[in-house]
C-alpha cells in the first residue's frame, strides 16, 4: 500500500485479515472506477450504494450516480430536444417545408430519458459484477479506520472490515436559504418534471443555470435568467461569457444580471418571484441552481476523525488519501474539480497506486470542459485573466468571430467565437475557448494538443479541414492583441 507518498512492503497490520480490501462508499462515476479497476487488479473490493431514483436525498441514489441519473446524461438529452426547436425553425432556409405547426411532447421526451437512465443503472451494475466487486444496497457509513456498516433497505446493518475504505458519495444541489425556498426546486426535479412549464425563472450563473435555461426556453418556454453579477458563467473567460449571454438574449432568454431573489410567494397565478430590485415575476417554476455541497453528513466522519473544510468536503492529499491513512475519497465529496471525466480520473488512480503497483497522481492541468448552453461553449488550458495572472511574461490572443455556414443560409444571427491564449516568448498555447455548435466535439481533440504541449507554430502547420469551423483554429494567423505581463485588466472587445 502506499505509505506517505511511497509504496511500502507488506507488513505487519497488512497481514491481518479484512472482509475487504477495499470498501467504496458511493458507486458514482468515481466509485465505480475504483472498484472496477481496483477489482481488476486482484483485489476483493465490496461497494454499497443507496436505492434508486432520480430524484436524490439523504437516503436515496443509485447506482450510477449523479451525472447518470440526474446530471451530465439526462441533461445532454434534454438539450438534445431542446436543439431541434431551433434547427426546425433553421430547416426551412434549406428548402424543408413545414407546413403545420409543430407540437413538442414532453411527456414522451422525459420518458425516454428515464428509460435511458434505467438502462445505463442497469450497466454500471453488471459493470461492477463483471469486475467481482460484491454490491450492497443500503446506505454506508464509517464506523472506524478499517470498518464500514451498510443499513440495507428493512433497516438490518452489515458491518464490514477493510484494509482501505474509499468515500465516493458525490454531492447534491442545494436550495438558497431565501424565504420561500420551498417553491423553488433543484436540477434534480428540474430532469423529472410531469409538465414543462410554460414560464421558469433560473437563479444563478453557473452552467446548471445556463443550460437549464437554454434548455426550457429551446422547448418554447419563456425564461428569465437571475445572476449575481454582471456576466453569466463567473470563471471563465470573460469574453467567452460575454459571448454566451449574448447568445442567450439572441435565443429569447431574458437576462437580469446583478440581481438575486429576495423571496418565493404562492400565489393564483403561479410563484411570485420578488427580486432585490423589487421587481416581480410570475412563474411556473423556479429552479434554484445555486451550487451543491459534498455528501458528507451523513458518514460518521468525525468520529473516525477525518478531516473536512468548512463546505463539508474531504480533505484528502495529492494522492487522494485523508488524514486518517486507511481512509481516501475522490470525486466531487472531495470539491477538487468537481467534474465527471475527473472523478473517474481520479478513481483510476487510485487504483493504480494502491492495487496497481503504479503509483501515480491526478493531473488537473488542461481539464477540458464544456457548458451544454444552446450553441455550447467548451474551454480548455488557461482563461485569458488567468493566463495574465498566473504568467510571467507577455501572452498573444487570437480571436477569429464568424457565421458558421449552415446560418449564412439560414439567416441566423449567431457568431460562433474562437479563441487562443499564447505565450509570447515560447509560443506555448496555453488555453483554447470555442462558443459555437459543436464546440465540445472540436476542444475534445484541441486538448490533446495542449496535454502535449503544442505551440502555436504547431498548430499554424496544420492543415485544417474544410469546410468546417474547426480548421480556424488552425488559421488564426494575426494577432488579436498582445497583453503585457503587468497588465491587470485585460480587454473584452466582443
Amino acid at each position: 500500500m502506499l505509505n506517505d507518498g511511497e509504496l511500502s512492503q507488506p507488513n505487519q497490520e497488512e497481514q491481518t485479515h479484512f472482509d475487504f480490501d477495499l470498501f467504496v462508499i458511493g458507486a458514482g462515476s468515481g466509485g465505480v472506477r475504483a472498484a472496477r479497476f481496483s477489482a481488476n487488479f486482484g483485489a476483493k473490493v465490496g461497494i454499497c450504494e443507496l436505492p434508486f431514483h432520480p430524484i436524490s436525498s439523504e437516503v436515496i441514489g443509485g447506482v450510477g450516480g449523479t451525472c447518470v441519473i440526474r446530471g451530465c446524461v439526462p441533461k445532454k438529452i434534454l438539450v438534445y430536444g431542446a436543439s431541434f426547436g431551433g434547427e426546425l425553425e433553421d430547416a426551412r432556409s434549406y428548402g424543408w417545408e413545414v407546413h403545420e405547426k409543430i407540437d413538442f411532447d414532453w411527456k414522451k421526451l422525459l420518458q425516454k430519458k428515464t428509460d435511458e437512465i434505467l438502462r445505463l443503472n442497469g450497466i454500471y451494475k453488471r459493470l461492477l459484477s463483471n469486475a467481482g466487486v460484491k454490491l450492497y444496497e443500503g446506505e454506508g457509513k464509517i464506523v472506524g479506520p478499517n470498518e464500514v456498516e451498510v443499513t440495507q433497505l428493512d433497516g438490518t446493518k452489515l458491518s464490514y472490515s477493510a484494509k482501505h475504505i474509499l468515500i465516493a458519495t458525490g454531492s447534491r444541489a442545494q436550495r438558497a436559504p431565501i424565504p420561500g425556498q420551498e417553491l423553488a426546486i433543484t436540477s434534480d426535479e428540474a430532469l423529472s418534471l410531469e409538465e414543462l412549464p410554460k414560464r421558469a425563472v433560473v437563479l444563478g450563473g453557473g452552467y446548471i443555470a445556463v443550460e437549464f435555461a437554454s434548455i426550457w426556453r429551446g422547448m418554447g418556454s419563456t425564461v428569465d435568467l437571475l445572476f449575481r453579477k454582471e456576466l453569466p458563467l463567473r470563471g471563465f473567460d470573460d469574453e467567452m461569457r460575454a459571448v454566451v449571454a449574448r447568445n442567450l438574449e439572441g435565443r429569447g432568454i431574458n437576462l437580469h444580471p446583478r440581481t438575486t431573489i429576495k423571496e418565493l410567494i404562492k400565489s393564483e397565478e403561479g410563484v411570485k418571484v420578488i427580486t432585490d430590485h423589487g421587481e416581480e415575476i410570475v412563474a411556473d417554476v423556479v429552479l434554484f441552481a445555486t451550487g451543491r455541497a459534498p455528501n458528507t453528513k451523513r458518514l460518521n466522519l468525525k468520529a473516525v476523525g477525518v478531516e473536512v473544510d468548512q463546505t463539508g468536503a474531504v480533505k484528502v492529499d495529492e494522492n487522494s488519501r485523508t488524514n486518517v491513512p486507511s481512509i481516501w475519497a475522490v470525486g466531487d465529496v472531495t470539491n477538487r474539480m468537481n467534474l465527471t471525466p475527473v472523478a473517474l480520473m481520479e478513481g483510476m488512480c487510485f487504483a493504480k497506486t494502491v492495487f496497481g503497483g503504479q503509483p501515480c497522481k491526478p493531473d488537473y492541468r488542461d481539464v477540458p470542459c464544456a457548458v451544454f448552453c444552446i450553441p455550447p461553449l467548451s474551454v480548455v488550458g488557461l482563461s485569458e485573466e488567468q493566463a495574465i495572472e498566473q504568467g510571467k511574461g507577455d501572452i498573444l490572443v487570437f480571436t477569429s468571430s464568424f457565421n458558421p455556414m449552415r446560418n449564412t443560409i439560414s439567416g441566423r444571427q449567431e457568431k460562433t467565437v474562437m479563441k487562443l491564449v499564447v505565450d509570447a516568448e515560447t509560443e506555448k498555447v496555453l488555453g483554447a475557448s470555442m462558443c459555437g455548435p459543436e464546440a465540445p466535439e472540436i476542444m475534445q481533440g484541441i486538448a490533446v494538443a495542449l496535454k502535449c504541449g503544442a505551440t502555436k507554430a504547431q498548430f499554424d502547420s496544420t492543415v485544417g479541414i474544410h469546410p468546417s469551423s474547426a480548421e480556424e483554429f488552425v488559421t488564426m494567423r494575426s494577432v488579436t492583441r498582445r497583453v503585457a505581463a503587468a497588465s491587470s485588466n485585460p480587454k473584452t472587445n466582443l
